[in-house]
């Protein structure tokens, strides 16, 4: 059931981020990514955009001072929260959500945290202002899971949202947009503007929407195209033939390559993600 009295609750103002960031002896770390959500109208527009609703599950990584999760518990989901600084984690676990049965914090690292064992087997959501200096390997450990996310949609670096969207043959196409793409369809919901963060931050954000596709490739051709796709994009000017010869055997590669209806001058980034996919297929036999 959705909770009124948390959804009337508007999250902080930048005065009142400041005088809690005092009180806990917090300076924002560019290390950790904290960069604080303080606008209540994006807020509420980006778990509008998220679809939260009443009896979701949601994972939050980096959840800073719980404004964001405010909201999502105020919809009636179940938020389990990850944050690493324990300064915050103390703020949210003893006083802000001390009383709320809904909400579960593990005071981790999320990079090195066993999502699988956290998450359990249930279908979930991620919906998260993730710490953009580690939010490649966060996106890699979340889609790298038995039980991926239904969907995730987190803040990132545009230049990352780019990336994570990107078509085949643009400078921004690589192996996490072939990774990824093949597991979620992507998109990017909005630009968001600097100053809805206290601090803000030096880059350009962007609201990122990743739903979960219902055919995928099975786990051990996305390890094979992981792999390929990795080789390929090492040296991404180079004739992706060459980066693999030294692995698979010249003869393997012709014949994968022919089998995909692939050149043997095509780059990296000339490589459709299907065809990564059929790749993969054809130098995982024997």
């Amino acid at each position: 059931m959705k909770r009124e009295g948390l959804a009337s609750k508007r999250g902080m103002n930048k005065s009142e981020l400041l005088a809690l960031l005092e009180r806990l002896e917090i300076h924002p770390s560019r290390r950790l990514g904290q960069n604080f959500l303080i606008d209540p109208n994006m807020l509420d527009s980006l778990v509008r955009s998220a679809g939260v609703v009443e009896g979701d599950t949601v994972l939050e990584i980096g959840p800073g001072t719980g404004t964001l999760t405010e909201r999502m518990l105020a919809a009636g989901a179940r938020v389990q929260a990850i944050e690493l600084d324990h300064r915050l984690a103390g703020y949210l676990r003893d006083e802000r959500f001390k009383d709320d049965k809904a909400f579960s914090l593990l005071e981790a690292d999320a990079c090195r945290t066993d999502l699988d064992a956290l998450m359990g087997e249930a279908p979930f959501r991620c919906v998260a202002n993730l710490p953009y200096s580690c939010s490649s390997q966060l996106l890699a450990s979340l889609t790298a899971m038995t039980n991926q996310p239904q969907d995730i949609h987190v803040l990132l670096q545009k230049e990352m949202a780019d990336r994570l969207t990107a078509k085949a043959g643009t400078k921004e196409y690589g192996v996490l947009t072939v990774r990824l793409g093949l597991l979620y369809e992507i998109s990017t919901v909005k630009t968001i503007p600097k100053n809805v963060f206290f601090p803000p931050p030096e880059v350009v954000s962007a609201f990122v929407r990743m739903r979960l596709r219902p055919k995928r490739p099975p786990r051990d051709v996305m390890a094979s195209v992981s792999h390929v796709a990795g080789l390929a994009f090492g040296q991404r000017r180079k004739k992706t033939c060459r980066m693999l010869e030294p692995e698979y055997g010249a003869e393997r590669v012709a014949a994968a390559f022919a089998a995909a209806s692939l050149t043997e001058d095509v780059r990296a980034d000339a490589i459709t993600p299907q065809a990564y996919v059929r790749l993969g297929m054809e130098l995982m036999k024997q």
